[in-house]
Order: structure tokens, then C-alpha cells, then sequence
């Protein structure tokens, strides 16, 4: 084990690391916190615009907590993983509950809080509050894993676990916060999963993967799994005024607690459940086809049929508190899962 390693990163890190980020400045708990829940399997670029929007709107974890549900989705839609958002709210109101509007600064309480792991809560411990804490998101373990040559999928406990054992060891007691940032950036700028820049990374000349030329083989990837595909029909029903029809999703499942558009299996179960719902008869039902689209998740992909409708006055069923009827442009106020999202802002 190099026993200079975090000189090594931190004197990289002073000439090219990343000291302009958002929630830097100014660094508060908070604002580490959201980031770092933002960042979970989401990339730097993507995640900037969302953040700073997120800042605007609720600019403390009191402002968060009060907030409702249908807020916290709006500005969180088209980042995906909704639970997430969920879990930040819950959090929140968490702090306010039991830590007087403050996020918690101890490592135990910090992973308490729902949506906090172990990586997490220790990147939040170390950059808000510099406590010395290893961290072991993706890009970290793409470093140590080409660094000491750790072979293995690092989702397999053995890996992972032997992955945790080399963070805590590089992880400094002094400059916590600027390491944790630092080896993180050194993951997302230099040590790429793809095309590397080893030219330019400070480990080059005792990297493991570098000299025995494994850079493309490690991290191990995931075992590969082919995606099953599953279909869905969305209605796109439209009232007189030209508004949409959009219902909550349940609580649990895909895009839980959402609005979304109606669905249906198949066509003709679309049909059936218009003419159910809105006492229109069945064979005088005329979809109009709107273009197909995939929309793709971790475990599967969701081949989308919308088909669009405009109902007479006497049709359009009563708003609900799980059912509005709502302008395209109103419906942007709403969390909508960002597939739905580009659909209804197509329509126009």
C-alpha cells in the first residue's frame, strides 16, 4: 500500500480539482447533504441545474421539511430514483423533529436518516462537518479497485468489503473534507471507467491496472443480465377546456406517489376502463395514436403506447384528490416522471 496516497490526491486535487462546484460555496450541511443525495448514481453535469433550482425554492432543511410531497417532486423530476426525493423529505422532517432544524453531525445519526448509507454518511460527516470518514461511492471504488488491482464485481460482499478495508485505510486525519472531494474527482475526471487519462492521474507509476494494462477489465463489471420488457398503454384524455387528466400513482412501486397519465394493458382494456370510468360507450371510442416510445430502468424496459382522446363535458369525470385535470402548463408544477414529463410537453 503506497503510504503517500492522500498527499499524493490532496497535491493533484490543489492544482486540479474541483473548487467551483455549487454547493461548495458556501459549504453547509445542507447543501452537502442535497448534493450528495442528488449524486447518488447521477452525474455532476445533470445534477448542477437541478441543485441550484432545489436551492432557490427551499433554501433550508426547515423550508424542506414544510414543504409538500408535490413540491419536493416537481423540482426533483426527470433526476429519476424518486425515492430519493422521498427519502430527503422524510429526512427532513426528521431534523426538525429531533434535531431542531439542524442535520445531525454524528456518523450513527447521520445513517439513521432514510436515504443516508454508509458512503453517504460519510461523505456528508467529512465534507460538512470534516470528521474522518471513508467514503466508497462508484468512482471511489473504480480508483482503489485499478489502484491495488482488487479484482471482482464490487457488489459482492468479499469486494466490496475488502474495498471499504483500502478507504478507510488512505483516509486522512487531516484535510478530510478536501480528500473525500478529491479522490471523488479524481474518479469522475481521470480515473474513467472509459478511456481513462492515466497520463494524467498522480498514481500512474504504481497503478496496479495501468502497469499489467487492466484499466478496461477492472472494477469487474456486473454480471450482465438482459433487461426484460414490459409494455403499457398511457391515455392522453382531454376534457372540453383542453386539459389533461392526470393521476396520482400509488405509494409503493415504479414513480411511487407521482402524477402520471392513466394506464391501461392493452388497448382494448383502455377502452374498457374509458368507457367504465368516464360512461362513454365502447365501440364509439376512436383513440388517436400518438408516436411510441421506450423508456428504460434499471431491471427492465417499458415500451409506452400513448394513445390520446377528447372527451365531451358530460365525460370528464370529477377531480379526486388522486385525479386532476390540469393544463399542460400547470401540470409542470406536479412531480411527473420525466418520460411523461416530454410527453405531455410534446403535445403543444
Amino acid at each position: 500500500m503506497s503510504e503517500d496516497f492522500a498527499p499524493r490526491l490532496l497535491r493533484w486535487f490543489e492544482a486540479h480539482g474541483r473548487h467551483d462546484l455549487p454547493w461548495q460555496h458556501p459549504r453547509t450541511p445542507y447543501r452537502v447533504w442535497l448534493s450528495e443525495v442528488m449524486l447518488q448514481q447521477t452525474q455532476v453535469a445533470t445534477v448542477i441545474p437541478y441543485f441550484l433550482c432545489f436551492m432557490e425554492k427551499l433554501q433550508s432543511i426547515k423550508s424542506l421539511a414544510a414543504a409538500s410531497e408535490d413540491e419536493v417532486f416537481a423540482l426533483w423530476s426527470g433526476l429519476g430514483y424518486y425515492s430519493r426525493a422521498r427519502n430527503l423529505h422524510r429526512a427532513a422532517q426528521i431534523c426538525v423533529e429531533r434535531h431542531g432544524g439542524e442535520l445531525a453531525d454524528d456518523f450513527e445519526a447521520l445513517l439513521a436518516l432514510p436515504g443516508i448509507g454508509r458512503s453517504t454518511a460519510g461523505a456528508i460527516a467529512a465534507q460538512a462537518f470534516d470528521r474522518r470518514s471513508a467514503i466508497l461511492d462508484g468512482n471511489v471504488k473504480r480508483v482503489l479497485a485499478r489502484f491495488h488491482g482488487v479484482s471482482g464485481w464490487p457488489g459482492e460482499a468479499a469486494t466490496e468489503n475488502r474495498l471499504w478495508q483500502l478507504a478507510d485505510a488512505h483516509t486522512p486525519h487531516k484535510r478530510v473534507a478536501d480528500y473525500t472531494q478529491a479522490i471523488m474527482d479524481l474518479g469522475a475526471t481521470v480515473c474513467t471507467r472509459a478511456k481513462p487519462r492515466c497520463d494524467a492521474c498522480p498514481f500512474a507509476s504504481d497503478c496496479v491496472a495501468h502497469r499489467d494494462g487492466l484499466t478496461a477489465a477492472l472494477p469487474a463489471r456486473k454480471p450482465a443480465k438482459a433487461r426484460p420488457t414490459r409494455s403499457t398503454v398511457m391515455l392522453v384524455l382531454r376534457d372540453a377546456h383542453g386539459r389533461l387528466l392526470l393521476e396520482r400513482r400509488a405509494p409503493t412501486g415504479v414513480w411511487a406517489g407521482l402524477w402520471s397519465l392513466p394506464e391501461a394493458e392493452d388497448e382494448a382494456s383502455a377502452r374498457g376502463e374509458v368507457a367504465h370510468t368516464h360512461g362513454v360507450d365502447a365501440s364509439a371510442i376512436v383513440f388517436r395514436p400518438l408516436p411510441p416510445f421506450v423508456h428504460g430502468f434499471s431491471h427492465y424496459l417499458l415500451d409506452v403506447t400513448p394513445l390520446a382522446l377528447d372527451l365531451q363535458p358530460a365525460h370528464s369525470v370529477a377531480d379526486a384528490a388522486d385525479r386532476r385535470w390540469l393544463h399542460p402548463h400547470e401540470a409542470a408544477a406536479l412531480g411527473l416522471p420525466a418520460p411523461v414529463r416530454k410527453l405531455i410537453e410534446s403535445l403543444s
